[in-house]
């Protein structure tokens, strides 16, 4: 049952993700520029990731770190998952889609997923 609630919270983290992505592209682009906005972008989602784990994960009772620990696994292969299966379907290439795991290129999305796989960790320390 704590899978199925932690699956629940991992979806929580989907409009959060595409509200960002709205906001960097409407607000973040034109007032702090591209080369700015998507590094700015990664650090907001992964804090946001980090928050509703924080506000979220209690909830579930209490769990080992153990189970944390395969929490993040899923929620990580999950966001894997759904990266590549809709960003397939939207047409982008695998290279595309492959690029934003380079953050020399300003793209923090490496970030976002430490902070997928490591919260509920890190919530259970706090």
């Amino acid at each position: 049952m704590k899978i199925l609630k932690s699956i629940l919270i991992w979806l929580c983290f989907i409009p959060v993700a595409i509200l960002n992505g709205g906001l960097r592209e409407h607000v973040l682009d034109g007032a702090i520029g591209e080369k700015w906005a998507l590094p700015v972008s990664g650090i907001v989602l992964a804090s946001c990731i980090f928050l509703i784990t924080w506000l979220l994960l209690p909830r579930i009772g209490r769990i080992r770190m153990k189970g944390c620990v395969a929490i993040g696994l899923l929620w990580t292969f999950l966001t894997l998952l759904f990266e590549l299966t809709f960003g397939l379907a939207g047409g982008n290439s695998l290279r595309e889609l492959l690029a934003a795991y380079n953050p020399l290129t300003g793209n923090l999305w490496v970030l976002v997923l430490a902070a997928t796989l490591l919260s509920p960790a890190v919530v259970r320390k706090i």
